[in-house]
């Protein structure tokens, strides 16, 4: 008898049975809700992410756009300042030797004008050193230097440097007179003006 009244506080009745697990039920389309609601979120924040990454991507692109042509200008700028640069140096890496010839040449005109010709003991001498300097003058052309000899033309500042005005009743005003020393050209750059006496005005 005492066991069945146990048994009987022991389980619960009916009623709360079902009270009980009416509590404990939750509504089957609340999680669904909550769910949808934070996917909906989500979406949205992905949606404003993606506009602005988008809205950079074209700001980006936009600033490629301008910045393309101009630095394909200057690619091309440095491109044929270098090209101009290994010109010159091709073209003038020849101009201290030929300035150290210069004096050289010189020493072998004075040395024709110093013989006479008239004198047969100088004769063959004057001979071999007009045909040195003609060596020496043949070799330097090859190289494209040119000699600048402005006897009787107009004086040229760019290529000749006057020494003295004179005097010169027969010589157009402005008119090289007398050359001192001959200039030199080397692929039409100056080495070496002429020194020249020039015709008062």
């Amino acid at each position: 008898m005492a066991d069945e009244q146990q048994k009987q506080t022991e389980t619960p009745a009916p009623e709360q049975q079902s009270v009980e697990q009416a509590e404990t039920v939750v509504e089957p389309g609340a999680e669904n809700v909550e769910l949808a609601a934070a996917e909906t979120d989500d979406a949205e924040a992905l949606k404003e992410q993606l506009a602005l990454a988008e809205a950079e991507i074209s700001d980006l692109q936009k600033q490629l756009a301008e910045l393309a042509p101009r630095a394909q200008a200057e690619i091309q700028n440095m491109r044929r300042r270098a090209e101009q640069d290994v010109e010159k140096a091709r073209k003038f890496a020849l101009e201290k030797f030929t300035g150290e010839l210069l004096p050289v040449v010189d020493s072998l005109e004075r040395a024709i004008e110093s013989c006479q010709a008239e004198d047969e003991a100088t004769k063959a001498l004057r001979e071999g050193v007009e045909m040195t300097l003609k060596l020496l003058l043949d070799g330097m052309g090859k190289f494209n230097v040119e000699m600048v000899d402005p006897q009787g033309q107009a004086f040229n500042p760019e290529h000749h440097q006057a020494m003295s005005l004179v005097e010169a009743p027969d010589a157009e005003p402005n008119t090289v007179v007398a050359v001192m020393q001959k200039g030199y050209l080397l692929n039409g750059r100056l080495v070496r003006p002429a020194m020249v006496m020039v015709a008062k005005g």
